[in-house]
């Protein structure tokens, strides 16, 4: 629903990166920096990315081992690197949205991290399946509550407000063109907040800054729940690009692939592209990665209806539902938590 910008709401743009075509393995988590392969005649790959990237690189061991150079184009690259007598290096240049995949032979499972001694551990919450479904239900059911209740606008992301600033501008109605910057602005800041809180003094002291994102978004939701209809829509815009913000700069990753949980167009780009790596190019880690972005764009559908829905019948204070659907969320990282206290430790006994 966010593909489209009417009047001054922003038009959804791309985050997410398609997926790497060099492996057929299931791929490792996102994250996970570097691989290589051991054997003669090795050669290296590097995937160089535009504003986005994602790198989630395996291992494969033998004569033949290493990575696969991914395509350059329309924002896909994937790359490797093995070492060896007579080591060669190539570079593939993405678009403006790019993500480097690699499979693994020998590797966990996909959806599955190594820790200490080759040990399995479970996905992190913040790049989980389940919790993208959860966010891309906020995304969704946000750009209705705004279409419906704040003038026919979507506050997601912005490209709606800076081509009508551009428009406004080229008219010569400035102070029209200046109405469009304060979204723009809240959008920046959000960025700025989830970079900080990102950072390693300020995480080590927040301990859990993805669950802190998240708590930041329900005080701003519940405060936009508390704004009458009769107050400018600009201000409602404002906190909500502020908060769409956050949202999207904290949570990039989807097991092992950008996406973006605010807007969907170019999720449905990347399900279609895998679909048909995974038809054609009969690729396991491809099929996994088309379910995943497939269930990331239903959910951001259903998210639409029913903020439409609510939306009807609540009026402004159905924005409290996200508000649940959030708690929801940091319920997940709660429930995941406990589970990995009773897994067996690295070395441990059964471990």
């Amino acid at each position: 629903m966010s593909d489209a910008t009417p009047q001054t709401g922003g038009h959804p743009e791309q985050q997410q990166s398609p997926p790497a075509y060099g492996a057929t393995g299931p791929g490792p988590a996102a994250g996970s920096d570097g691989a290589t392969g051991r054997g003669p005649g090795a050669q290296s790959g590097f995937a160089a990315g535009g504003a986005d990237d994602a790198a989630g690189r395996g291992d494969s061991r033998g004569p033949q081992a290493g990575g696969a150079a991914g395509r350059a184009g329309a924002g896909d690259a994937g790359g490797g690197s093995r070492r060896g007598p007579g080591a060669q290096s190539g570079s593939a240049a993405g678009g403006a949205d790019d993500d480097a995949g690699h499979g693994d032979s020998t590797g966990p499972r996909p959806g599955a991290a190594v820790g200490p001694g080759g040990v399995e551990e479970a996905l992190p919450t913040d790049r989980s399946v389940r919790l993208g479904i959860l966010l891309a239900l906020v995304g969704g059911g946000l750009d209705a509550y705004t279409f419906i209740s704040r003038g026919g606008v979507f506050a997601n992301a912005q490209s709606g407000n800076v081509v009508l600033m551009g428009v406004a501008a080229a008219q010569r109605h400035w102070w029209d063109a200046l109405g469009h910057l304060p979204a723009v602005v809240a959008f920046l800041a959000g960025v700025l907040v989830a970079e900080t809180i990102r950072r390693p003094r300020v995480a080590a002291v927040l301990r859990r800054p993805a669950c802190v994102a998240m708590v930041l978004e329900c005080v701003v939701l519940a405060v936009v729940g508390l704004i009458p209809a009769s107050a400018p829509d600009a201000l409602v815009t404002v906190l909500i690009a502020f908060m769409a913000s956050v949202q999207m700069s904290t949570f990039r990753t989807l097991v092992d692939t950008v996406y973006n949980s605010t807007m969907t167009t170019g999720n449905l780009r990347s399900a279609m592209q895998n679909a048909y790596e995974a038809v054609v190019g009969r690729s396991a880690d491809a099929r996994r990665r088309a379910r995943h972005f497939a269930a990331v764009v239903l959910a951001f559908l259903a998210g639409a209806f029913g903020g439409g829905w609510l939306t009807f019948h609540w009026g402004t204070r159905a924005v409290w539902a996200a508000c649940a659907v959030l708690a929801a969320g940091l319920a997940l990282f709660v429930h995941d938590e406990r589970m990995a206290r009773k897994l067996p430790k690295a070395g441990s006994p059964g471990g």
